[in-house]
């Protein structure tokens, strides 16, 4: 069902993983897209053209660097020019490093920083007054639920995701007259290329095996043992982009297979 139909859509970091996703299922739902993330030219091309053909929507590819504040307001300009508006917008760029908080590089921490929180700050603020004078907008928060709990050996990212639940509650509060929601969503694991990463840098932190650390470090606290699916993210966002949402804001929602109810 096309229930975004008309509506357009920036998503940071959308050429892979959770980001893909969620611009895969805003894009079924009627919206207008424009991706945005690093990664072979071609292969964003090919994934660009068949959002278009396969949603009958408009996409567009804009490559903005999420650490540049400067970029990520002509990525907003160009969503603008493509579709003459926007109205959702999902920070969902991140990055992340695995490291012990004494051995943690300083550019790892600065770079975490800006792209995990300060980017979503950026692009929110390109778009907000537009939204507010239409009087209708949709801010998704990819926050994690390392925005409600730590983990040891993830200091940068721990720390970048509680401030994107703090911005959440903050936009919330701001919008909320004004027809704008912002939520955060907050995943436990998913096997995404992010995490596939995480892994092995996680066995050195840890001393342990690869399988180890899936079986004792990433599936231990999810209580369904199972990892959470991209597509179960994309089917969430949707919703918070629909109408049934609109007084859901300020909301951190836990899609985590238990684990923040320990």
């Amino acid at each position: 069902m096309r229930t975004l139909a008309g509506r357009r859509a920036v998503v940071t970091g959308s050429t892979s993983g959770i980001g893909l996703a969620i611009a895969e299922a805003l894009a079924k739902a009627g919206a207008d897209i424009s991706l945005n993330g690093f990664g072979d030219a071609a292969q964003i091309e090919s994934i660009r053209a068949r959002i278009a053909a396969e949603h009958n929507v408009q996409a567009i590819y804009h490559p903005a660097d999420m650490t540049k504040p400067a970029e990520i307001a002509a990525l907003a300009d160009a969503a603008r020019a493509a579709f003459g508006g926007i109205d959702i917008v999902v920070n969902n760029a991140g990055i992340q490093h695995v490291s012990p908080i004494e051995d943690f590089p300083v550019e790892k921490w600065d770079a975490i920083l800006a792209i995990n929180l300060s980017s979503a700050f950026h692009l929110t603020r390109a778009t907000f007054a537009a939204m507010k004078t239409q009087k209708w907008g949709r801010v998704i928060n990819l926050a994690s639920a390392h925005a409600l709990v730590a983990s040891p050996f993830k200091s940068a990212y721990v720390a970048a995701k509680h401030g994107v639940l703090g911005l959440t509650k903050t936009i919330a509060l701001e919008g909320a007259e004004h027809g704008i929601t912002c939520n955060a969503i907050c995943p436990g694991y998913v096997r995404t290329p992010l995490v596939e990463k995480q892994i092995p840098d996680t066995a050195r932190a840890r001393g342990i095996s690869e399988e180890a650390v899936v079986r004792d470090v990433l599936l231990a606290a999810q209580a369904t043992k199972q990892f959470v699916t991209t597509e179960q993210i994309g089917a969430l966002a949707v919703f918070l982009c629909s109408d049934a949402a609109a007084q859901i804001t300020g909301a951190a929602l836990p899609i985590d297979g238990g684990w923040t109810a320990h």
